[in-house]
């Protein structure tokens, strides 16, 4: 691809150019994170680390040898690609300089944990506080410093001791203090799988102490971590294996795939324990441990050199033949972000791809932005978003097809964390997170954390039921065996339907969290309004093609669990189950949550929002007839208990690094409650809006009055009950309605859906007369939902109240009201009604 030498305009600048160590642009501006991954200035940063310390104080009590020893062992990491160290307490400013003049960050240790009862004793407390204060001072602005370390490993029978909401509370408040020290400084409390459960949004990078041996448990180990991260880094702080036990060779070996696995598994960073075997704990010089990969007088291992080479190549190899990958681009009227996005993909480090950008029938330039870009450039009229998406496979040369949308950005080695999943899994397809851009302002940043936004579903740790159409590579086989994209989806929903379609042929769906793209989220509430109803619209059009996927409520029945950044957990007044082990002796610890609960359910069913919609225009008419006031608490109730799930979300939302306020979090969080009832109000707009239109053109060819019908049928060509029910599916289906088909536990068999409004169920019944002559017998009884039933009574009678108190205005306000829902009510019935009949009809049933 070209080489457009052009600042980058959507928050950061990935450039990949090598620079050198001593360049102070790239080596000495303070780290910050981004998605998954440390950036320093324009460049990603990949820590390639080793632990220094804790060494035999001396006479003085400082716990680090002297400058000489200490500046001949920065200059041997840095000679074999080391750029980072880690320290379990804080260094001196003399040793911070040291690093600098070596080219090493620093990960500094403030060892704000104890192990004993501390939180009983208010003077261990204070101590630690005041700990945390003098260490982040004493580095505080540093150019070496990488990032802190409130804590290293809090004990798990200390944890289990205080309970974990204790534990997250003091880790929290040792956090603000330090932050305060440092606002500029990144934090992270270095934990292990013992209380994996711990909760700390707060941390700006996830930080974890891993030693196993086993590759296979490694890997999936990692998986999990990811995952736990959610959109934030991940760097394994503790890795290595014992020489004195197991022989320098095989920790040699075993470091190697530890690196190599931790930074194919999306890893940030990776600090080797440790630097040498010399090593001081607690008041003791530990002498039956060699973890270190050089001796004690600093003599290289065979470990060392394995380090160095598995770090040179972080994080791919690329030797070797690489398949060939195609990108497609789909963009209508994207001009304002199509840019970004090819910028982005010129930085991608993978040997091997093209990028081809179809125009959808782009008004406002986007093909011109394009063709300045190294990129092939298809200009097609505008056919929708899964037409242009099967244009983009036609054209494509590579074994793997990659779509990325117009508005996101992808991470440089985007690709490269894609394929390494479809080379190890056996998969049809692949996905990644897609991360909000950071400076697209406040509203962006609250939307970015809604339900709303585009986002996967994991059946486990590796395997997904559902990528994001903006992040999602296929191998172009598996998806033109099944004929690309559904055209019918012309905004949205393709996504999902490529996904079920390639599981029921029999593919899997893979998911690398450090497949990252950055996205943008919608800058408005309007636009976000916007998005949102053509989502209900593709909602819509999936439950018509699929209606077993969706349950009674309407909802998509996920098998797999929504990935959410922690944000999405179910609302509980407890934290859910945490798997300690008997007698607390569980080695790895699992946090289990409880199922969907009320409060987690009712914000985004269709019958709830009507039902608050109605609430609302009661309470506006209370200004006009006084007897409607109690609807005005009803209403705060009903509205509040979706404000009050998306409260208890919001509480843990982590907003941009320059809100630093109290009130401008609260602000953020307000606002971010708030778009967890609009976006499910949205969807249910777009829902309705294109369910109506539907009615309507059904309506064209009449309406049939919603009343229990019965249908016979006499053939002397016997079949099965279940043949008779499928050619009724389909004849219905066929006019374009919904059929749902019942469970072991329905006394029904097919339910014939409207909308929120109501449905047809259907029975059936076979005779059996001898010879294979059969008389089929069919019931079919139309079923108004019981809250439009109870709202539209509701306004009648106080329509009719209103009129009492000649409360005329009200009277008239609620009647009208009581009429339009009747009648979208009858409409619904009536066109399902009438389609039952004539579908029925065309398979020669009569009515009886």
């Amino acid at each position: 691809m070209k080489n457009n030498a052009r600042a980058s305009n959507f928050g950061f600048a990935p450039r990949l150019a090598p620079q050198p160590a001593s360049d102070p642009v790239y080596d000495w501006v303070r780290p910050d994170v981004r998605g998954k991954f440390l950036w320093i200035g324009q460049k990603k940063f990949y820590v390639r680390g080793v632990t220094y310390g804790p060494f035999q104080p001396d006479k003085s009590g400082d716990t680090y040898p002297a400058p000489e020893k200490v500046e001949r062992d920065f200059n041997l990491m840095a000679a074999h690609g080391i750029n980072a160290i880690r320290t379990y307490n804080a260094p001196p400013r003399w040793l911070l300089d040291l690093a600098q003049q070596s080219g090493l960050r620093v990960l500094v240790g403030l060892q704000g944990e104890r192990h004993f009862a501390f939180l009983d004793d208010s003077k261990a407390v204070s101590d630690i506080k005041n700990q945390i204060v003098a260490g982040t001072r004493r580095a505080a602005g540093h150019p070496a410093v990488l990032c802190y370390t409130i804590a290293n490993e809090i004990p798990a029978h200390i944890v289990r001791w205080y309970r974990p909401r204790r534990i997250e509370r003091f880790i929290q408040n040792l956090y603000e203090i330090a932050k305060d020290e440092d606002p500029q400084g990144l934090f992270t409390y270095a934990n292990y799988p013992t209380t994996e459960y711990l909760d700390l949004p707060f941390l700006d990078l996830l930080c974890f102490n891993v030693f196993l041996e086993s590759q296979s448990r490694f890997e999936a180990y990692l998986v999990r971590l990811q995952n736990l991260a959610g959109d934030r880094p991940l760097i394994m702080s503790e890795i290595g294996l014992d020489s004195r036990r197991n022989g320098e060779l095989l920790q040699a070996q075993t470091l190697n795939w530890q690196i190599r696995t931790s930074f194919a598994m999306g890893a940030a960073g990776v600090f080797v324990f440790s630097w040498t075997d010399e090593w001081h704990n607690r008041g003791d010089h530990v002498q039956d441990w060699d973890f270190g990969v050089t001796n004690r007088d600093r003599a290289a291992k065979p470990a060392l050199k394995v380090v160095s080479k598995a770090f040179a190549d972080v994080p791919f190899s690329f030797r070797g033949a690489w398949p060939r990958v195609s990108v497609v681009v789909c963009s209508f009227n994207g001009s304002r972000t199509i840019r970004q996005c090819l910028q982005g993909l010129e930085e991608v480090r993978y040997p091997n791809f093209e990028v081809i950008v179809v125009d959808d029938g782009s008004t406002d330039g986007t093909g011109k932005i394009a063709r300045e870009y190294d990129v092939r450039v298809i200009h097609t009229p505008n056919r929708g978003l899964s037409s242009a998406r099967n244009t983009g496979l036609a054209a494509a040369t590579g074994e793997i097809i990659a779509y990325l949308d117009d508005d996101a950005c992808p991470d440089p080695d985007w690709l490269g964390y894609l394929v390494d999943t479809f080379q190890k899994m056996n998969c049809a397809g692949v996905g990644g997170p897609n991360i909000p851009f950071l400076d697209d302002g406040n509203v962006a940043a609250c939307i970015g954390l809604t339900p709303g936004r585009p986002t996967h579903v994991l059946l486990s740790d590796r395997e997904a039921e559902h990528i994001p159409g903006c992040n999602m590579a296929f191998r172009r086989d598996r998806l033109q065996a099944i004929g690309g994209f559904d055209t019918q989806f012309r905004i949205a929903g393709d996504d999902v339907d490529v996904c079920w379609r390639l599981q029921n042929s029999g593919g899997k769906l893979g998911f690398n969290p450090a497949a990252m793209v950055w996205h943008h989220c919608r800058k408005t509430l309007r636009a976000f309004w916007k998005q949102q109803a053509g989502y209900g619209k593709a909602e819509a059009i999936l439950e018509r093609k699929w209606p077993e996927k969706y349950d009674s409520t309407r909802r998509i029945a996920w098998g797999g669990r929504i990935y959410s950044d922690g944000l999405l957990r179910p609302v509980s007044w407890t934290r859910g189950r945490i798997y300690h082990g008997m007698w607390g002796t569980a080695g790895y610890t699992r946090l289990y949550h409880p199922p969907l609960g009320l409060l987690d359910s009712l914000p985004s069913a269709p019958e709830w929002l009507l039902a608050n919609v109605v609430l609302v225009g009661l309470s506006l008419l209370a200004f006009l007839w006084h007897r409607l006031l109690p609807a005005v608490p009803l209403t705060f109730v009903s509205v509040g208990s979706g404000l009050i799930a998306g409260s208890a979300r919001a509480s843990r939302a982590r907003f941009p690094n320059g809100v630093r306020s109290r009130f401008g979090r609260f602000r953020l969080q307000c606002l971010t409650a708030f778009l967890y009832v609009h976006a499910p109000l949205a969807r249910l707009w777009g829902r309705l809006g294109y369910e109506i239109g539907i009615s309507r053109i059904h309506s064209k060819t009449g309406l049939s009055v919603p009343l229990s019908r019965q249908f016979r049928l006499w053939t002397e060509e016997r079949q099965e009950a279940v043949e008779w029910l499928r050619a009724i599916d389909a004849a219905v289906r066929a006019h374009g309605i919904v059929v749902r088909r019942g469970g072991d536990y329905d006394d029904w068999d097919l339910e014939v859906c409207g909308n929120v409004f109501g449905n047809t169920r259907i029975r059936l019944v076979n005779e059996e007369y001898g010879a294979r002559k059969q008389m089929v017998r069919v019931h079919a009884s139309p079923r108004f939902a019981l809250l439009p039933i109870v709202l539209t009574c509701t306004l009648v009678l106080l329509s009719g109240l209103a009129a009492s108190d000649h409360a005329w205005i009200a009277s008239a306000a609620l009647g009208a009201f009581s009429i339009a829902l009747a009648g979208l009510a009858y409409q619904s019935l009536g066109v399902v009604t009438a389609t039952v009949c004539r579908s029925l009809k065309s398979l020669e049933f009569r009515e009886s």
